[in-house]
């Protein structure tokens, strides 16, 4: 159990808000490193409805890396796609689970040049603190 959430949480950005009418690869995150990620971790979706477009649809997943160079999707680490409403949502991995570098991806389909703002964080705790 994790105690003394505000002072033992650190946030990382998988994607920053941001505007987008493209699907796009996020920057892989080491989990390592100076980082030192450890145990569950929460990634966090939020975003508005589509702000233009026809049909428009955005899917975000999670995907590993152990070199940031070639990476794969993490099984079941997918959010619920978004279409024209808010979301807001969370998943969770455990990132002694998953290979060291961790990014969304975000793919935006639709016809009319659709187009979603949108954020992707991470929330975990640190090995040594």
């Amino acid at each position: 159990m994790l105690h003394n959430l505000g002072s033992k949480s650190y946030l990382g950005t998988l994607f920053a808000n941001d505007s987008r009418t493209a699907s796009a690869n996020g920057t892989g995150f080491d989990l390592e490193g100076s980082n030192g990620a450890e145990g569950e971790a929460i990634i966090i979706l939020a975003s508005d409805a589509a702000s233009a477009g026809s049909s428009p649809t955005l899917d975000v997943k999670l995907q590993e890396s152990a070199d940031n160079s070639s990476f794969s999707d993490i099984s079941g680490a997918t959010f619920t796609q978004v279409t024209s409403s808010q979301a807001l949502e969370k998943i969770s991995i455990n990132t002694n689970d998953v290979k060291r570098y961790l990014r969304a991806v975000g793919t935006i389909g639709g016809t009319s040049s659709p187009a979603f703002t949108y954020a992707v964080a991470l929330v975990y705790g640190k090995k040594y603190d």
